[in-house]
């Protein structure tokens, strides 16, 4: 009996060991992509390729390609986490945030060539920068409702975000990795999807996440105005995020700063060639 019992165990480690060398966060990418945009009536015809740098999603071909950062896949131990990132990357076309910044930088190339105008070189340095910690953080509440669609733990959003490595500045202050962007995560899931938050999420990261904000949670909680505006807050974000996918989804993945971009694109090219 001891033999069978050890030769079973042996066998599941093994089986785990295997599992731990196969799955590779970049070969999740288009099976857990593809889920996503099936769950949730996105454009089929999306395609993801990993990127060694953070790089805008474009159409090609009609085509919707997003481009999933190589480093974000760093933070992903399993299909939610991934899921995590391309949410989150969705969410960023789904807000139309990628192709602003394609418009800007557009826009910034035709300036500076014609003029090397000081708004083309403010343009083209804002369109080469990050995008603003506002709508990231938009996009990280709209990945999650993709993710909730697809059948993923929305939690998972969290965790990647506090995986990340920590600025000199939150060292300093003891804070955790984007606790601002966790946070608003955090508020969104607990007030909108409550279930979600009662099942929880097993691991470390995420139970430092919660240490970490719990004395927030309770100041908010015992305080009636501060309920009553967060609340409110909530609710109005839930209604801006379910029009957002709509109309995203009505135009078959089109939105007024991609034809913009299109139109632009194909004034300079035309005027470069001239």
């Amino acid at each position: 009996m001891k033999k069978i019992l050890f030769t079973l165990f042996l066998t599941f480690a093994l089986s785990l060991s295997v599992n731990a060398a196969t799955w590779n966060a970049a070969d999740r990418v288009p099976v857990v992509g593809k889920q996503i945009l099936s769950k949730n009536n996105l454009p089929a015809d999306t395609v993801f390729k990993i990127s060694e740098s953070a790089q805008n999603s474009e159409f090609i071909d009609d085509n919707l390609v997003i481009y999933v950062p190589e480093t974000d896949l760093e933070t992903a131990g399993n299909d939610n986490e991934v899921a995590a990132i391309v949410s989150h990357e969705i969410g960023l076309i789904i807000n139309a945030s990628a192709s602003k910044k394609e418009v800007l930088g557009t826009l910034a190339s035709a300036l500076t060539g014609a003029s090397n105008s000081d708004t083309g070189l403010w343009l083209q340095e804002f369109s080469m920068n990050k995008l603003s910690e506002k709508e990231e953080m938009t996009a990280d509440i709209t990945g999650v409702d993709l993710m909730i669609a697809a059948g993923y733990n929305p939690l998972a959003r969290i965790v990647t975000l506090t995986k990340e490595q920590a600025t000199t500045m939150e060292l300093l202050t003891g804070k955790i990795p984007n606790a601002k962007r966790a946070m608003y995560v955090y508020d969104y899931l607990v007030y909108n999807y409550p279930s979600k938050v009662k099942a929880g999420y097993n691991c470390q990261e995420y139970r430092n996440f919660l240490a970490y904000a719990q004395p927030t949670i309770d100041e908010r909680n015992s305080n009636k105005k501060k309920l009553e505006k967060f609340q409110k807050e909530q609710a109005k974000l839930k209604q801006e995020r379910a029009k957002q996918i709509a109309t995203f989804k009505a135009t078959g993945g089109l939105t007024g700063w991609d034809a913009s971009y299109t139109i632009l694109k194909n004034l300079y090219e035309s005027s470069e060639t001239k």
